[in-house]
């Protein structure tokens, strides 16, 4: 389990579980998401709430860890732009260490 902050003040958390980061990369919700500009605003969380909610009313997709992350993540009551940045960031940090956990480690003789 992580926990993120979702305000500046860092009075506001929200805990993220490893199912979460799953369905994030499963839908690869961050692929395009952000300008190139790099800057996470709340129009770019209004974006992310929009493809979610496309995805979840297509008649083909029922998966409830989608429907999860949602409930509590993206529409939980904390999540600002500051929440989404620290989410993605956590995506970011998440996928190197699970990449490092599954290369070889070579050794030198």
């Amino acid at each position: 389990m992580y926990k993120i902050q979702s305000n500046q003040s860092g009075t506001r958390s929200i805990d993220i579980s490893e199912k979460h980061l799953e369905t994030i990369e499963k839908y690869q919700l961050f692929r395009g998401l952000i300008d190139s500009n790099g800057f996470v605003d709340e129009q770019v969380l209004d974006k992310l709430k929009l493809n979610i909610r496309a995805m979840l009313e297509t008649e083909t997709l029922k998966d409830n860890a989608l429907l999860d992350l949602c409930l509590d993540v993206i529409y939980h009551q904390n999540m600002k732009a500051f929440g989404l940045q620290q989410l993605v960031l956590l995506y970011i940090k998440w996928l190197d260490d699970k990449q490092e956990a599954t290369e070889p480690t070579t050794t030198t003789e």
